[in-house]
């Protein structure tokens, strides 16, 4: 390897004294290199020294105001970061009680950060997420009392505007221990007696604004509700308290699909499958109500805790037949004798040949996956294609043009005549490459059968928008 390779050895030869002058001088000018060779040199002092550099910065960050543009992002990033690590990393091993109490300084961060940076993309987020996890890991060697420490997690819950400590009972279940976790309860206990209370600082028609969309009228009640909820439910659930869990919902929460789904697999976990079948069956399922498939999930699974397997395979026919699902369907056939599934894969098959939603059979074919049946759909049903679904068509085109031309054609043209004939511009330059693929792909396809060959075909779409100029200058 060459000796001018930048590389820790070749560096190393350097020697001290010359490293340190090149340090300096690429420090120059550098207001993040300085501050993190003097973040090294606390660390060298000893982890109380670097606490007091890291606190100083975090309280830097805290009291800045200006708004970071698109160009200082990734140098925000880094140095959220850099204080991240000096505090996870180095600070941690020696002085975990030191290093919590900075990790929890820099979640406090959060918000001040978030009002002044455009965190759309979400890597700004990221970094606290990160951070938040790492309580799990510092908190069990923390010199903490278990009291304070639950007033400290009530608080930050209550002030949890941006959800910056979404999750923190979890994670600090260990440290809080039984008392902690009891003393954090009877807060949030206290709390939920308490008058409900609008923030002073909303707007009149901003208040009644969040009344009309509140469940009771009491935009201000539902708010601390959920935040009771929410709270005694992650303590049960660190307790290990499934029925404390359970009991946090009302008969109106359980009769959602979703929750009643959720509550059985737990009574499930505790052998209470009856109980589990029971909360279910009490749902409500009209007009299949969000969550419909956890609940045939947890559905199926209680109906075979109570050995009840035909009604099993019967549920998971049924619900095929209604939605396709393959993972149904794959279900299904594990449990039939040896050469039974061929049989029953084929009858399934078919069924999703005449399957009124043409675009849920093209998925559910993709997905087991079949392209002979892909193929067989769309050249049988073409008039019903949605070019507007080009979420589903591009990926299927994709996958059949090697092997099924023809099929990956009409997907491409279908998408190609909803542009055009809705005049939707913005896909125009995806339609002009679609109308390559077709091209690409003609020599490959020898009969088109009831479809026009491609020429043919070029020479309508160019009769019938010859007018879309803006499209066909995209063609080449």
């Amino acid at each position: 390897m060459s000796k001018k390779t930048l590389n820790k050895d070749n560096l190393t030869a350097l020697g001290p004294e010359r490293l340190a002058d090149l340090l300096l001088e690429v420090s120059t000018g550098s207001a993040e290199i300085k501050r993190r060779l003097r973040l090294e040199l606390s660390h060298n002092l000893g982890p109380l020294e670097l606490s007091r550099d890291v606190r100083k910065r975090l309280v830097s960050l805290r009291k800045s105001t200006s708004f970071v543009g698109w160009r200082r992002r990734k140098s925000l990033i880094k140095d959220l970061r850099t204080q991240l690590d000096m505090i996870t990393e180095k600070i941690a091993p020696e002085e975990p009680t030191e290093a919590f109490e900075l990790l929890w300084q820099f979640i406090e961060l959060a918000p001040s950060v978030y009002e002044r940076v455009d965190d759309s993309r979400g890597d700004v987020g990221d970094v606290f997420r990160e951070a938040l996890m790492r309580f799990e890991d510092i908190g069990p060697g923390a010199v903490l009392d278990p009291t304070a420490l639950a007033s400290r997690v009530w608080d930050a819950l209550r002030g949890n505007g941006y959800g910056e400590f979404d999750g923190i009972i979890g994670l600090l279940a260990p440290t809080l221990g039984d008392d902690g976790l009891r003393a954090l309860k009877d807060l949030v206990e206290a709390y939920s007696e308490t008058p409900a209370k609008e923030s002073l600082e909303d707007h009149e028609a901003l208040q009644f604004l969040r009344e009309l969309r509140s469940d009771s009228g009491n935009y201000a009640r539902d708010q601390q509700d959920r935040l009771v909820k929410m709270c005694l439910q992650e303590i049960a659930e660190a307790q290990g308290d499934t029925d404390a869990y359970i009991a946090q919902y009302s008969a109106c929460d359980l009769a959602r699909p979703d929750i009643a789904a959720e509550v059985a697999h737990l009574l499930l976990s505790q052998g209470q499958a009856a109980d589990a079948l029971n909360t279910l069956t009490a749902s409500d399922l009209t007009g299949r109500a969000l969550g419909q498939r956890e609940w045939d999930a947890a559905y199926i699974d209680c109906l075979i805790a109570l050995d009840r397997i035909e009604d099993a395979q019967a549920h998971r026919w049924a619900r095929f037949e209604e939605t396709l699902n393959p993972d149904l369907l794959r279900d299904y056939l594990k449990v039939l004798p040896d050469f039974d599934d061929i049989e029953v894969e084929d009858r399934a098959k078919a069924k999703a040949l005449e399957f009124e939603d043409l675009h849920l059979a093209l998925m559910f074919f993709l997905d087991w996956p079949d392209l002979s049946c892909a193929a067989r759909l769309i050249e049988s049903r073409a008039e019903e294609l949605d070019g507007d679904l080009y979420h589903i068509l591009t990926p299927a085109a994709d996958a059949l043009r090697e092997k099924y031309p023809l099929a990956a054609v009409l997907l491409w043209r279908a998408m190609i005549e909803y542009a055009l004939r809705e005049g939707r511009s913005t896909r125009y330059g995806h339609a002009a490459d679609h109308l390559m693929d077709c091209a690409a792909v003609d020599g490959e396809i020898s009969d088109y059968g009831l479809f026009a060959p491609h020429l043919s075909y070029l020479a309508h779409l160019h009769k019938q928008h010859e007018r879309k100029t803006s499209f066909w200058q995209k063609v080449p």
